[in-house]
């Protein structure tokens, strides 16, 4: 029986090749889109879970009230915190500290190589158990040793065996290899090419030393793996009862962020995570089923309309014995095979889309055609996208009355225009949203870089500062203005797209007990020319002096520090903070975004150090920039032999500060595109099924003087209204949700009416344009024939 079912769906899809590919193209777009999202939330919700016991692993992270009043949450602990974790709270199995992992140089011989990685406790690797290929059972414990993954021993050695070579890291450590493991799964949240023992800090930094127990210095990253059964709060208030005992106030507290949280739940309030790129697998999962929706919509109405073609079968049918519900298993079978045929075409158009993804959303998708659990979920989907799509059809057609069928008593489809009509206004209500959203994505995303960024970022060039760099900063800067290639040099804590460290203001003038205890500020170390260099300007008072040691106790502010101060003339004031330290305020600068484009700017305080991070210049505007360039990395080198030469410009990072936002904008509007795609297959069978039930009409309007144009207006008005009505209802959706996404930014624009209006008139044209052919093929035809026939 199925068999002959099969035969039968494969006749009728051969009899009716045009009605068949808009079937399968519609579905096998849906399916796809679907499938791709599907696979792309599956990778994400993955994360981290390689791990045997990651429902046992927490980072521990501090919360602070900000200068609003509002509890926020950093990654950074102390020192002396993660040494009492270890040692006296109860509950806590592993525990580690980690410096802040990132790009660090390699040499061998006389090659160089970079790889991310960083310093971390013995305990490390027994909380992220990654298996090991070579070495020993206590790895980590010699203080001169390290441990490569797989592919950085290759990289470093070839085929040879790199147990007990030895590697400088950093100009500044020989290490010798004492284990290998696998690579780190590219669903970790904590990737990393290498690890050494955080021990081996401590001799070659004074700095390490000073912090090694100061609560006040938050500058590490600490991982805890928690006893089975264990409550992580219990945890958490044994670590906030340490903070408070070794700061003496209680204004730093302590909080766990589970492993499974760290991808998908990044954004912590009140000490709770709640949101963050969630949000975003939500919403394109959402927009997945929705155009799977879309299709499925689209693949009952094109068989609805194709009904006038299928009702005397169905009546010859009933007539020599079938009963309903061999009809209803003969259509069924026929939308399985479709819906079969769409899964291929699919899985095709994955296969040419996936490397372009990827790309665009910086993943490693792969279909999973190995994986015999993949083909269960598959099958699975085929079934429900078969129901979906094929459940309406094979009940509408196989409830034909034969007598009146066959009789040609009954215009087959007709009862069905109302519920088609709802389906084509719930596509294009739909469609109308995503183009909305689309276009206020892009907006925002403009608002963003309209925002004035307080210096210039054109030409702006840092480097990361190394020990030889800052032994031999003088010489570096001169040989760098010297060749012409670079305008001005400085150098600062972090580059000025990004802040690293933060500190508080203790007390300062006109500070009352109403007045927060404290001010949480940036904290940016600088050397000389750093204004000039970066464009920021000052608004009153100097600039730093030449050298440092006449600025000891002077610092330069924003207008953010002052207007939270409460200062009506700053300059000459004097505030305590970072500690202790009594300082006076010498300047005041412009607010800069050196963070996000979309918040506030924050409360930061500039003060005169040679204690930094990154070597900052302006590239001159006379040279090519490659030429430009290819001289730095020579002088770079000069002073620097042991490390790759590495540069960021400003531009460049501020514009990485939009990649979610654009990545967003860029998905939607692809999927708006698409969802149109489809919708207008869809009405392409209702103008189908109008144009079939309405013939002897057109006929007789033709005849009675009725021209062309009048026939098409009205046949194309009807769509339009229905267009319009998909627009009422998307209208407010999009408008509630917009207001949603809008509302997570301090900064952002305001959902625009005219965007709404042109959303609207697009689809209106769209629809135009695609009924436009069956309701000039209708009106083109012979009014003597369509009489005659009817």
């Amino acid at each position: 029986m199925i068999r002959n079912y099969l035969k039968s769906a494969w006749r009728n899809c051969k009899s009716n090749k045009g009605y068949t590919l808009l079937n399968v193209s519609g579905l096998a777009i849906g399916m796809a889109v679907t499938l791709l999202i599907g696979m792309w939330a599956y990778e994400q919700y993955g994360y981290n879970k390689f791990l045997p016991d990651y429902k046992q692993v927490y980072q521990l992270k501090t919360n602070y009230i900000n200068n609003n009043g509002q509890m926020e949450t950093m990654p950074w602990v102390s020192i002396p915190l993660t040494e009492g974790v270890r040692n006296s709270v109860t509950g806590v199995e592993k525990s580690a500290v980690t410096d802040v992992f990132s790009k660090r140089t390699f040499v061998i011989g006389d090659k160089k190589f970079e790889f991310t990685g960083g310093a971390a406790d013995v305990d490390f690797l027994d909380i992220f158990r990654i298996p090991v290929v070579k070495g020993g059972r206590d790895l980590l414990q010699d203080p001169n040793s390290i441990v490569l993954t797989q592919s950085t021993a290759k990289a470093l050695f070839g085929d040879a065996d790199p147990i007990n070579q030895i590697v400088k890291v950093d100009n500044q450590f020989n290490l010798r290899v004492t284990g290998i493991i696998e690579d780190v799964p590219a669903n970790a949240t904590v990737p990393f090419d290498f690890v050494f023992p955080f021990k081996a800090l401590y001799p070659a930094n004074e700095w390490m030393q000073h912090v090694r127990n100061d609560f006040g210095n938050n500058s590490f990253q600490c991982f805890v793996k928690l006893a089975p059964g264990v409550n992580p709060e219990s945890v958490a208030k044994q670590a906030s009862q340490l903070i408070a005992k070794g700061l003496g106030d209680n204004h730093l507290t302590a909080m766990l962020h589970a492993a499974s949280q760290w991808r998908l739940y990044d954004q912590i309030e009140n000490g709770k995570p709640t949101s963050g790129f969630i949000n975003y697998v939500r919403m394109f999962m959402s927009i997945g089923i929705l155009i799977l929706i879309i299709a499925c919509i689209n693949f009952v109405n094109l068989s609805v309309a194709q009904s006038d073609k299928r009702a005397k079968e169905v009546g010859v049918r009933k007539a020599i014995g079938s009963s309903k519900t061999d009809l209803v298993l003969q259509f069924l079978t026929q939308s399985f095979l479709l819906t079969g045929i769409a899964t291929v075409c699919s899985l095709l158009i994955l296969v040419l889309v996936l490397p372009a993804f990827n790309a665009m959303a910086g993943s490693e998708l792969k279909l999973p055609l190995g994986n015999p659990a993949a083909w269960g979920v598959l099958l699975g989907f085929i079934v429900l996208v078969t129901l979906l799509a094929g459940s309406r059809p094979a009940f509408v057609l196989s409830a034909f009355r034969p007598v009146m069928v066959l009789k040609g008593l009954k215009q087959p489809g007709k009862n069905s225009g109302g519920a088609m009509k709802t389906m084509v206004i719930i596509q294009f209500a739909a469609s109308i949203a995503l183009i909305i959203g689309t276009a206020t994505i892009y907006q925002q995303i403009q608002y963003g870089k309209s925002r004035p960024t307080g210096y210039n970022i054109s030409g702006l060039v840092a480097t990361d500062m190394t020990a030889d760099l800052s032994r031999n900063f003088t010489a570096l800067k001169n040989d760098l203005l010297a060749s012409g290639a670079v305008k001005s040099v400085t150098a600062a804590t972090s580059p000025t797209t990004a802040v690293w460290s933060h500190s508080v203001i203790n007390d300062w003038k006109g500070k009352t007990t109403a007045s927060a205890s404290y001010l949480n500020v940036a904290r940016v170390a600088v050397l000389e020319d750093y204004f000039s260099t970066t464009g920021m300007q000052l608004k009153e008072g100097r600039d730093f002096h030449a050298t440092i040691g006449a600025d000891s106790n002077a610092v330069i502010v924003n207008e953010t520090a002052v207007k939270q101060m409460g200062l009506t003339s700053p300059i000459g004031q004097l505030i305590t903070w970072n500690g202790n330290k009594r300082v006076e305020i010498v300047g005041v600068v412009k607010d800069a975004l050196m963070v996000s484009p979309f918040t506030p700017s924050e409360a930061t305080v500039f003060y005169h150090s040679d204690n930094n991070g990154s070597v900052i210049y302006r590239l001159s505007e006379t040279m090519p920039t490659a030429d430009a360039l290819e001289k730095t990395a020579g002088i770079f080198q000069r002073y620097n032999p042991a490390y790759l030469y590495n540069y960021s410009f400003a531009d460049v990072d501020y514009q990485q500060k939009f990649n979610m936002e654009t990545l967003t904008g860029k998905l939607a509007g692809i999927f708006a595109v698409l969802a149109i795609f489809v919708s207008c297959l869809g009405l392409l069978g209702l103008a189908a099924l109008t144009a079939a039930t309405r013939t002897k009409e057109i006929a007789i309007r033709k005849v009675m003087g009725a021209s062309i144009s009048n026939l098409w207006l009205l046949l194309s008005t009807q769509f339009v209204i229905l267009v319009l009505i998909g627009g009422a209802i998307a209208v407010p959706v999009a408008w509630m949700g917009l207001n949603s996404w809008l509302s997570k930014y301090a900064y952002h624009t305001e959902p625009s009416p005219v965007l709404f209006a042109l959303a609207l008139l697009l689809a209106v044209v769209i629809t135009v344009c695609t009924v436009s052919y069956q309701a000039i093929r209708a009106a083109l035809l012979n009014p003597v024939h369509s009489l005659k026939s009817q």
